[in-house]
């Protein structure tokens, strides 16, 4: 678990499934990220049990639940995943409409970026982004990434932004 002056960043559990599909489910995470096809509570705890605690189990790490600290109130995810189609390990995060713009994006995503880099020992991280998601850019930039590459993603053609941190070059 991570703590920030304002958050607690804790692993995923089925009881999270609530959360977990108001948040798969919110217009911006479809746009951006992609529709998961999750519908139901029981579909929330599938999706948790294979993309979430599988990553803990795979790889010691992967996508947490960020909640308040003061009410223990869930409000995004931010973590680190490590996928066959890139070579190194990429941070990713979302947070629920009533949470964007207050600066939790940032604060998770700096601890977790710090978190890998001085207890994982990762010597960089990478992060994607689609192209049209200019928020995520932006706090990226923020975070001291800097923008490499447009790639393929995905079967269909699209195409994601590359960024690339490396803390030897800072």
């Amino acid at each position: 678990m991570l703590e920030t002056e304002r958050l607690r960043i804790r692993r995923f559990g089925l009881d999270d499934a609530p959360f977990v599909l108001e948040l798969i489910n919110d217009p911006e995470w479809h746009r951006f990220i992609g529709d998961r096809g999750v519908r139901t509570l029981e579909g929330a705890r599938g999706y948790i049990e294979k993309s979430l605690l599988s990553l803990y189990e795979r790889l010691g790490f992967g996508l947490d639940l960020v909640e308040l600290k003061d009410s223990g109130e869930p409000v995004g995810m931010c973590g680190l995943i490590k996928r066959d189609t890139l070579e190194h390990v990429d941070i990713g995060f979302a947070f629920l409409p009533a949470a964007r713009g207050r600066g939790y994006a940032y604060e998770s995503a700096l601890a977790v970026r710090d978190y890998a880099i001085d207890e994982l020992g990762l010597d960089r991280l990478v992060a994607i982004t689609s192209p049209d998601n200019d928020a995520s850019g932006k706090l990226l930039l923020r975070l001291g990434f800097q923008y490499k590459d447009t790639i393929p993603w995905g079967t269909e053609g699209e195409l994601s932004k590359l960024f690339d941190y490396d803390p030897q070059r800072l």
